[in-house]
């Protein structure tokens, strides 16, 4: 039987109904779990994390700089222990110089020595760059942040120097799986990379734009020549407070699975979306804010974006199995592991946002269990 690598590796557009066989890795270790089928022992081979922003500048590098970077990530520290590895947008640039962009209402920068610090504590593989913030202080700092993290072994993807730069993946290991991610954004036209100058990479996630299907395919190409086990596509996307995703970004990120996508990974709401399971593949339309130090608006209903989660993806045995959704809060500029109240929530939330895809959830322990394959 064909994996999804080898279909991703020959380009093919159908994707629907592969199953991973690949040969199981000496030393992966095993682990219980249950499924509607009840109990289950298999291979596991990463457990990787997923949050939306991390907003690490202005009152949460305050509250930081002066004392142990790690306590940012509050109670949820351990957890993040757990995993193999942490996926995030960086909603802000990791500098200690630059100039402001003009005209731009909010402006986040980090210090690099809180900034660096606190993702390395987080165990962040990979951040994504692609966002209406990482040119808040304009080339210089964009390119200090790219220096930081490489400095620090953090892979990073979605800006550069140039739009090759910008859309060119990065990889990174998690446990027994190597991934291959990439950024893109429809936020902020202006931070956009051009041919010979920084910024972003910016499109029009629409998979009708003939010029949007021959970026995406020229970055899954670039993705291939790394043999990747798992594609991730991050992606900073929509307006700030809405509830639902947009058809047209429900229409990219299938199109994205149909390419060879494994995990499609969104932000940009400050709030949380549902979950579309679409071809065994998770679709998280937005992950909401992890840490920042941002006004508790509720102004709307459903709209609260202190209220998020921490999405863990298990694969097991070559293939994405589940995904565990872990209510999370941001309490005094710091992520915490949300009390019963926000939990329930939270629970009570992803589940309702999920309903319209057809999505199907269990509890798990005190959050959710998203089981992404039939066995």
């Amino acid at each position: 039987m064909r994996t999804r690598r080898d279909l991703l590796a020959s380009g093919a557009a159908g994707l629907a109904g592969a199953a991973g066989c690949a040969a199981l890795p000496s030393g992966r270790w095993t682990e219980a779990g249950s499924d509607r089928d009840g109990p289950k022992t298999a291979a596991v081979d990463a457990r990787l994390g997923f949050v939306g922003d991390l907003m690490l500048g202005r009152s949460v590098n305050e509250r930081w700089a002066d004392d142990d970077p790690a306590g940012v990530w509050g109670s949820t520290l351990p957890r993040l222990d757990a995993l193999d590895g942490l996926v995030a947008n960086l909603e802000c640039c990791v500098s200690d110089r630059g100039t402001r962009w003009p005209d731009k209402g909010y402006y986040f920068r980090s210090d690099p020595s809180f900034a660096i610090p606190a993702l390395e504590a987080a165990g962040a593989s990979f951040v994504s760059l692609a966002n209406n913030h990482i040119l808040d202080f304009q080339e210089p700092a964009l390119q200090d942040t790219r220096t930081h993290l490489n400095d620090a072994g953090i892979a990073h993807a979605g800006a550069g120097t140039d739009l090759t730069a910008a859309l060119e993946p990065a990889v990174f290991e998690a446990g027994y799986v190597t991934a291959a991610a990439f950024g893109l954004t429809d936020q902020s036209a202006a931070f956009a990379a051009g041919e010979s100058s920084s910024g972003t990479a910016f499109a029009t996630l629409d998979p009708a734009v003939p010029e949007t299907r021959s970026l995406v395919e020229g970055i899954l190409d670039a993705a291939r020549s790394h043999d990747p086990d798992l594609v991730v596509a991050s992606l900073h996307w929509g307006p700030n407070w809405e509830t639902e995703p947009r058809r047209v970004h429900e229409r990219f990120g299938r199109w994205l699975v149909d390419r060879g996508v494994d995990v499609v990974h969104g932000h940009s709401a400050h709030v949380l979306q549902g979950v579309e399971v679409y071809e065994g593949r998770p679709i998280v339309y937005d992950a909401g804010d992890f840490v920042d130090d941002y006004v508790s608006y509720q102004d709307r209903q459903g709209v609260r974006n202190k209220r998020s989660a921490l999405f863990e993806l298990v694969v097991r045995d070559g293939d994405p199995d589940e995904l565990r959704v872990e209510p999370t809060a941001i309490v005094d500029e710091a992520a915490t592991l949300a009390d019963d109240e926000v939990a329930a929530w939270v629970r009570d939330t992803v589940a309702e946002r999920s309903a319209a895809f057809g999505t199907d959830i269990e509890r798990a322990e005190g959050g959710l269990s998203i089981p992404l394959r039939d066995d």
